[in-house]
């Protein structure tokens, strides 16, 4: 099913500031906001896609990698990345974009009135590092975390000082007149509940400290510092109805030994000797996906860059697989024996030792010209 475009979905062009972003969503987000459109479910899923949009354009980071990426710079576990309105449920819209509705909606999800935002746990970060063929081929890793869960056994009841809203309402005195502001409550975090009973070992929210394996899928093409996001495998927060957090998998790539990477072509030095240069020659060549075998033809010269087409990495954008280049150098002897610099020798004053260049040889500029165009 094809991917909403984020700045369609907020009436916006792609230069749009984060001013007119956050302009746009407010539009869409009031346009469709439940309260307006009770027990539509198209609008529902209009408000959805909405915050989905806003979440990445809103966010210079995550805007810059759409505009780059597309919508590959997301995904991975769960099929999006933890962006879609799969991956998102009302309460965390209302919980992170409250404050765009202004004063005309409520700051959660719920029955009308005062709305009850819904806590979140923290986020936790890790590292993977990932080689250049499980870049080319895509792979599943299994990393182990140790997370915050809430314990069984865990009693909550609701807390007094808030009511069960999560929210504290404060009068203050202005020149202005008297002033309403709504704070989150200090006594229960927001989430509008507080622990009557947890077992021993937990720790004052009622969390404990687990370990637990998480299955991370990474897509074929990703680059050193692309973030992936796994939903709710992130810290548990307190509460009945809060949500957990995320886990966010930051990418780096361990260096090849012998392959250098230049955005999707692999570059690969190969060495031969005078002789094969001479005469031609016939090698095997370990590329991302395999083993390759290359003909070198009969009077090869050093700097000579050989193609082989879609033999390098696939790209995140999903806009095909870059090429992997074999740069030819031919080794030049050191050391001489005397039948063989006797040769060499006899050999200098030949016409057929001689340089010849034609203008199918191209120089070194225009051979790093060709490889970058």
């Amino acid at each position: 099913m094809a991917k909403q475009d984020y700045y369609e979905t907020l009436g916006i062009s792609k230069s749009a500031s984060q001013a007119e972003i956050k302009k746009g969503y407010r539009k869409m987000a009031i346009k469709y906001h439940p309260d307006k459109n009770p027990d539509d479910k198209t609008a529902e899923e209009n408000f959805k896609k909405a915050a989905e949009a806003y979440e990445v354009l809103g966010d210079e980071n995550k805007k810059a990698r759409y505009d780059q990426y597309g919508h590959a710079a997301f995904d991975g576990p769960q099929g999006g990345g933890g962006f879609g309105g799969g991956g998102m449920n009302m309460d965390d819209i209302f919980s992170q974009f409250g404050d765009i509705f202004g004063g005309g909606f409520g700051g959660g999800f719920g029955g009308g009135g005062q709305r009850q935002a819904r806590v979140k746990g923290s986020n936790m970060r890790i590292r993977v590092k990932l080689t250049l063929e499980e870049i080319a081929k895509g792979v599943e890793k299994k990393v182990k975390v140790r997370r915050k869960v809430q314990a069984d056994g865990v009693r909550y009841k609701t807390c007094t000082t808030c009511n069960g809203s999560g929210q504290q309402m404060r009068v203050t005195n202005t020149i202005l007149g008297r002033m309403q502001t709504a704070t989150t409550c200090g006594t229960c975090s927001g989430a509008g509940e507080i622990i009557s009973s947890k077992p021993n070992g937990a720790d004052a929210q009622g969390l404990i400290v687990k370990e637990e394996t998480v299955p991370i899928n990474i897509p074929a093409g990703v680059t050193e510092g692309v973030q992936l996001k796994v939903g709710g495998k992130g810290n548990d927060a307190p509460g009945k109805n809060s949500i957990s957090g995320d886990l966010l998998v930051l990418i780096e790539e361990i260096q090849h030994e012998t392959l250098k990477r230049e955005g999707t072509n692999i570059h690969y030095d190969l060495y031969i000797n005078f002789s094969e240069a001479v005469l031609g020659t016939n090698k095997e060549v370990e590329t991302v996906t395999g083993k390759v075998k290359i003909k070198i033809d009969a009077g090869t010269q050093s700097g000579k860059i050989l193609r082989l087409k879609g033999k390098g990495l696939p790209s995140i954008e999903r806009y095909g697989t870059g090429d992997f280049l074999i740069h030819i150098n031919v080794w030049t002897p050191q050391e001489l024996n005397k039948e063989q610099k006797a040769f060499f020798e006899k050999m200098s004053e030949d016409d057929n030792f001689s340089p010849n260049p034609n203008t199918s040889d191209k120089s070194f500029f225009e051979k790093v010209k060709d490889m970058f165009s």
